[in-house]
């Protein structure tokens, strides 16, 4: 079994494990992961980027060394290696957690129950709750599933084909720092820097695959297509917009307006203007869509690892 097969047997695995159990209860990687480097923020902060730089260097250098090392250890194993990348692919993919909290907030929504839909809303994204009503707080839901189908789900598996379980973990790794120290508060703004932009490089690739299968696994592909050339670089974030712009097309739906961030108003331009108001039954074709978008992302990711290898193989042949 080469190493082709290898990624595709373990991440297939571990998008089922995710299915089928959600994130591990106790002990989660990316839980361990955030305790240390929270430890390392408090001997290295400094309002300044350079050791910024270093906290982001240190922690994401750790986390992929650590997974190299436990990747080289059973490379004599294809069962052992296929097991290790369904346990790194089903710790790090939330695809069941995101969906999960985004149908907890829509079922509360449904049942009338807006306090409730505000009290979970932090689970899913940093927005102010108290300042949202029911359909806000929908529109909130469906642009955190987009995104969140590309950072928790895509962007991982792009990343472990390319690079099989140091590729995964790292990824995640680059994510959960971004979501720790990447945001603009005073405390973050030079700190958080280097973290920030390496979120952005990191999650450029799985962004675009996202907002290509959204496109296609959406019901209205025209749609999803037009509202992504036109709007995806009106956005501030250069990941969230392809993916937040095309599943607004593919959903009909409008996103973006004003948003409130921890106090802090922000005017974003609307994606799809076309679209109709987002409406508490968006939340669970959301979440259908992300579904889709999450397997079809398993089998192109696949596929691409095959056919890259092969072509590697082909070259070396060639140029004996």
């Amino acid at each position: 079994m080469g190493a082709d097969r290898v990624f595709a047997y373990g991440a297939a695995a571990g998008l089922l494990g995710d299915l089928l159990l959600g994130d591990p209860r106790r002990g989660h990687p990316v839980a361990v992961f955030g305790r240390a480097a929270g430890a390392v923020e408090r001997v290295l902060w400094r309002d300044d980027r350079g050791r910024g730089a270093l906290h982001t260097a240190v922690c994401v250098g750790s986390a992929v060394g650590l997974a190299a090392l436990a990747d080289r250890s059973v490379r004599r194993s294809r069962a052992a290696s296929v097991a290790l990348t369904a346990a790194a692919t089903w710790a790090v993919v939330g695809g069941t957690s995101l969906a999960r909290e985004a149908r907890a907030i829509g079922g509360a929504l449904a049942a009338g129950d807006i306090d409730v839909a505000r009290e979970r809303l932090p689970h899913l994204c940093g927005r102010d709750p108290q300042a949202l009503d029911a359909d806000g707080i929908a529109r909130a839901v469906v642009e955190s599933v987009a995104e969140n189908t590309s950072d928790a789900v895509v962007g991982a598996l792009m990343w472990g084909a390319a690079a099989g379980v140091p590729g995964l973990v790292g990824f995640r790794a680059v994510n959960t720092l971004d979501a720790m120290v990447g945001h603009k508060s005073p405390r973050y703004r030079r700190y958080g820097w280097a973290s920030a932009r390496l979120d952005d490089v990191a999650g450029w690739p799985g962004a675009r695959l996202t907002a290509v299968l959204a496109t296609v696994a959406g019901g209205d592909p025209r749609g999803a297509l037009r509202a992504w050339r036109a709007d995806a670089r009106k956005h501030p974030s250069p990941n969230a917009g392809p993916v937040e712009a095309s599943f607004a097309g593919a959903l009909g739906v409008r996103l973006g307006g004003t948003l409130s961030y921890g106090g802090r108003v922000e005017h974003r331009p609307v994606l799809n203007e076309d679209g109709r108001s987002v409406e508490i039954g968006d939340v669970e074709r959301a979440v259908r869509l992300s579904r889709r978008v999450g397997w079809l992302a398993l089998g192109v990711c696949a596929t691409g690892r095959l056919l890259g290898r092969r072509l590697h193989a082909s070259r070396l042949r060639g140029g004996r």
